[in-house]
């Protein structure tokens, strides 16, 4: 069988679709406003929740700052009082401080005042020492006298512990050692030994006394024999005892009746007044010849082998044997050293 072409549909079959797509277009147009107003409405119902939120976030954090403004307010015056607090703290403190720092400034201008014046008065005292040692020494040659009152000063300045008194210390300590080795005599201890001697020159037994104790004694008669042998033994005696006759020899003391025995014995006295004189003025060449001629009396007057003889003769000896004279050290230097301190601190104001 031959195949047929297929016929196309006639026109008006094709045409009758056309008025249903045209009823369908306002329904499609309603559906998309619809669904447009949809969208905006979820649109705007999201946005306004997100305003909303926005919103209570802001109102949130607004009261959050608000807050924290208050509590900033509230440090800040708490802050701003605590600061005025500190300040009128600081500003008495700096009160104090100002006034402790005047009490500080006249404490320390009264120690200074003080300690000028403790050092003029302690300087002061010991120029005065050293004035009185300086007169002794030259007066009264008194080295002892003179040593201590150095030692006392150097001893006074070393307590205080003074830097500026090392000058006058130095001079106190040459002084010291240049009296340290001068000669001294202890002019109270040979005052005391001429004045023993003084003392005992009444004791002193005359040389004639002595040997007329050991003159021999007559003789006697004798008891035995004829009466005209003792009678003539007695008659011999009495004539020999008239008329006494001695060999002098020129060791021989002096006889000396009872007056000049007195004189000679104020005579050793007087000598021995005139060395102690001498000694106290020192004058050597009268101390010592008053000692000689003690001594040459001593020897020639008074018995030489009694004790209290021997005892005279063996102190004129020791006391002929002093030197009283001799150059005398100064002590210029720790004066000068003290009086030249003294003129530099008057000279310095303050």
């Amino acid at each position: 069988m031959a195949e047929t072409e297929p016929t196309p549909p006639p026109p008006a079959a094709v045409a009758e679709p056309d008025p249903p797509a045209k009823s369908r277009l306002p329904v499609l147009a309603l559906i998309a406003v619809l669904l447009a107003a949809g969208l905006a409405a979820l649109s705007w119902i999201d946005s306004r929740q997100r305003i909303d939120a926005t919103q209570e976030e802001l109102a949130r954090r607004l009261r959050e700052i608000e807050t924290d403004a208050r509590e900033a307010r509230s440090v800040s015056r708490q802050a701003q009082e605590a600061m005025r607090e500190a300040h009128g703290k600081i500003a008495q403190l700096e009160m104090r401080l100002a006034e402790s720092q005047s009490q500080q400034l006249a404490l320390e201008a009264l120690y200074q005042d003080l300690s000028r014046n403790r050092d003029e008065w302690q300087l002061a005292e010991i120029e005065q020492v050293l004035a009185i040692a300086s007169q002794q020494l030259q007066l009264a040659r008194n080295v002892r006298a003179a040593l201590l009152a150095l030692q006392l000063a150097e001893a006074r300045l070393s307590r205080s512990d003074r830097p500026q008194f090392a000058p006058i210390r130095r001079a106190l300590a040459r002084d010291i050692e240049r009296l340290k080795a001068a000669p001294t005599v202890d002019l109270a201890a040979v005052t005391s030994r001429i004045d023993t001697l003084i003392a005992g020159v009444d004791s002193l037994p005359l040389a004639f006394e002595e040997r007329a104790e050991r003159a021999p004694a007559a003789k006697e008669p004798p008891k035995e024999g004829s009466f005209l042998a003792r009678l003539g033994a007695e008659v011999w005696s009495e004539l020999s005892q008239l008329v006494v006759v001695r060999r002098m020899g020129p060791a021989e003391p002096p006889l000396l009746p009872p007056t000049q025995a007195y004189f000679v014995r104020e005579n050793l006295r007087l000598r021995l007044l005139n060395a102690r004189a001498s000694l106290l003025s020192r004058d050597e060449a009268g101390y010592r010849e008053d000692l000689r001629a003690s001594l040459a009396w001593t020897q020639r007057y008074f018995d030489p082998k009694s004790k209290q003889t021997l005892d005279a003769v063996g102190q004129l000896k020791q006391l002929n044997a002093v030197s009283i004279t001799f150059e005398m050290p100064t002590i210029s230097e720790s004066l000068e050293a003290v009086r030249g301190y003294k003129s530099r601190r008057e000279r310095t104001p303050g």
